[in-house]
């Protein structure tokens, strides 16, 4: 009997000094599905060329990048997203709004969105060139190509995305599978990045944190549910 009063005693001072369990940051919508609020175009104050139809963020991408007025730092975040067939878009973190770059792409990593079967072009000599696995849709973009290639839906066919940044472990998911997955800033973070054609640009250059980016690169794409949960 007093071995068993011990015991329940050991265990309710355990329980009381581990106290309850920490809460999880609650979701923060970023697009109320009725404005812009909360973002604006890269280096301008407008959202000229983005506009919302039907409770859906959309631009022709033929006037740059929506960037999101705040900075974030550890966070999940999730969207969802489609494009027109041959389209490519992408959503890019960790960006710095600086005048000395012209593009956001040029400081953060991104979460390539695209037309996995259809998006081509022609290189300067007129090759037709196609998409590598590092370029596909899920993708750190020309750095690290998803781990299944079978998981995006089509063009034209709503997909979603999800990126999870902790301590700068950072991973991409794509309808519900990781796909990506690296530590930002690590030695072999570097590596990759040196063979890459960011190796001289401000990408290269590990940062806490920055601002989020949907890239308007000439097509027609489309966003909805956006959220996010800081860590």
């Amino acid at each position: 009997m007093k071995r068993t009063l011990f015991l329940m005693g050991l265990l309710a001072s355990t329980l009381t000094l581990a106290g309850p369990p920490a809460k999880k940051a609650k979701w923060t919508s970023l697009f109320d599905g009725k404005t812009t609020t909360g973002w604006h175009r890269y280096l301008k104050q407008d959202t000229n060329g983005w506009r919302v139809e039907n409770g859906v963020l959309t631009t022709d991408g033929k006037q740059g990048d929506l960037i999101s007025d705040k900075e974030y730092e550890n966070f999940d975040l999730e969207f969802e997203f489609k494009v027109q067939p041959k389209g490519n878009s992408g959503v890019i973190y960790k960006v710095i709004e600086d005048a000395q770059y012209n593009q956001p792409y040029i400081t953060g990593p991104e979460f390539q969105v695209i037309d996995d079967k259809g998006y081509e072009w022609r290189d300067k000599d007129g090759k037709l060139m196609r998409l590598n696995d590092s370029q596909l849709t899920g993708a750190n973009y020309d750095i690290l190509p998803p781990a299944d290639l079978n998981v995006v839906k089509p063009a034209g066919d709503w997909n979603k995305g999800r990126i999870s940044i902790q301590n700068n472990h950072v991973e991409h998911w794509l309808n519900g599978k990781k796909v990506v997955e690296y530590d930002y800033g690590s030695e072999a973070w570097k590596a990759m990045v040196a063979k890459s054609k960011f190796a001289k640009w401000g990408y290269a250059t590990p940062h806490a944190k920055g601002k989020l980016g949907l890239q308007g690169h000439g097509d027609t794409v489309w966003y909805r549910n956006i959220r996010i949960r800081e860590n």
